[in-house]
């Protein structure tokens, strides 16, 4: 059985020797351990900062499981990523009362100002727009995450104050 090849970019992770070099002993620490594919998607993640396509298909023939399965954690779980992050990472929060509150003016004003959409990185690469789930702060909707700094009550006139904040911390 042939596994099915994605062709990876010049500047992709897997292409990068030293970067290969990471992925190769992160694969080798955690093979044998119980659970091992999340272990090492986990540790990908958090020390590549994402999970390509080409990553994923060299984790399913160096753990020797098919490429969907793979796939299949890196799309389920919401704290993985497919493509480089931002420096800054702003996530507005989807849940009901900060949806209810006014988050979706607030995503568009950021994608006015920013002018990319959500998921998308700006061409700098300092700002990735994401959406989240309940960030449990629902007292203070709507909510915005920058980085790790919850800012609740979050106004559209706002949002450029918070932007420009990113922007400062280059």
């Amino acid at each position: 059985m042939t596994r099915p090849q994605i062709e990876a970019s010049p500047n992709d992770p897997v292409m990068a020797p030293e970067k290969r070099a990471v992925m190769d002993q992160i694969i080798s620490a955690n093979r044998s351990r119980p659970g091992a594919m999340m272990v090492i998607l986990n540790e990908l993640q958090s020390q590549i900062g994402f999970v390509s396509e080409p990553m994923q298909a060299y984790v399913a023939q160096e753990l020797h499981v098919p490429l969907g399965a793979v796939h299949g954690v890196v799309t389920f779980y919401s704290f993985f990523t497919t493509q480089p992050r931002g420096k800054h990472t702003v996530k507005f929060c989807m849940g009901t009362a900060c949806y209810v509150g006014g988050t979706p003016q607030l995503i568009e004003k950021a994608k006015q100002l920013l002018n990319i959409d959500v998921g998308q990185t700006t061409p700098d690469g300092n700002i990735t727009l994401e959406v989240c789930r309940c960030v449990g702060a629902c007292s203070q909707a709507p909510v915005v995450v920058v980085d790790e700094e919850l800012n609740g009550r979050t106004r559209p006139n706002k949002i450029p104050q918070v932007l420009r904040k990113c922007q400062e911390h280059n």
